[in-house]
């Protein structure tokens, strides 16, 4: 794998994940490099959904419902988190945008029917009250960067205000800082705290001040609430017997 990691290896990255202990239904990258705004020397961080076997849930000794490897390749950290399919299932029917944008994200290194699937019932897990895992998320960071100074928990920041707005405003979950200042009213030095983030991945903040980034901050926060407010997505998500379904289906095909 390249030491540039602002590129990624799909090649290797689908070596590094055929030789886990279960069948994966998907493996995606998140992290940066789905935010856009990878640095030269970022983590690959690579999620997914693996699947036990029946006899691993339905015994006295059950296997592990996630699983959590972090090693080094070629000089640059990777970081696979998976869950086992019925956790994951579990986590997309409450107000977890964290893991639509890995089921949703563009980066793909391994797909499955089952994953189709599941990308096809995300629509009905939406509801507005994923303006709560964004604004919770928005806060942590925002406190991050207080503490650091570092450009990276400010662009998260930024990335998360701006992707529960975009996804309350009209349905689609957006991950990418890029896209969504494409689409939005987002501060306009944030691409050169994008482009200051690529070379070092612990950059310190340059450009705009603390007081302008508090008042641009405080500005989205009040928009997500608006978009809240207004947002026409459901109270409750709609897929959860479809998501029994699929699950069913995909633990028995173990048996």
């Amino acid at each position: 794998m390249t030491r540039d990691m602002r590129q990624l290896d799909y090649v290797e990255l689908r070596g590094i994940i055929a030789d886990q202990p279960y069948r994966l239904l998907f493996a995606t990258v998140s992290g940066a490099h789905l935010y856009g705004f990878p640095s030269r020397d970022s983590d690959v961080d690579l999620r997914g959904v693996h699947l036990l076997p029946v006899e691993e849930v339905v015994g006295l000794t059950t296997g592990p419902e996630t699983l959590d490897r972090t090693w080094f390749q070629n000089e640059a950290e990777v970081d696979l988190v998976t869950h086992d399919v019925a956790k994951f299932v579990r986590l997309m029917l409450r107000r977890n945008g964290y893991v639509l944008e890995q089921l949703l994200s563009p980066l793909v290194v391994t797909t499955t029917p089952e994953h189709e699937e599941l990308i096809a019932l995300a629509p009905d897990c939406l509801t507005r009250w994923h303006a709560h895992h964004y604004r919770g998320f928005a806060n942590t960071q925002w406190d991050f960067f207080a503490k650091k100074g570092e450009l990276k928990p400010l662009l998260y920041t930024f990335r998360v205000l701006l992707t529960g707005i975009h996804l309350l405003r009209t349905g689609e979950v957006q991950a990418d800082l890029r896209e969504l200042i494409r689409l939005s009213e987002a501060p306009a030095y944030l691409p050169e705290l994008i482009a200051a983030k690529a070379e070092a991945e612990h950059a310190s903040l340059v450009g705009p001040s603390r007081e302008q980034l508090e008042h641009d901050v405080a500005t989205l926060q009040v928009t997500l609430d608006e978009a809240e407010a207004a947002s026409k997505l459901a109270e409750r998500p709609a897929a959860d017997a479809a998501l029994h379904d699929l699950l069913v289906r995909v633990r028995l095909r173990t048996a």
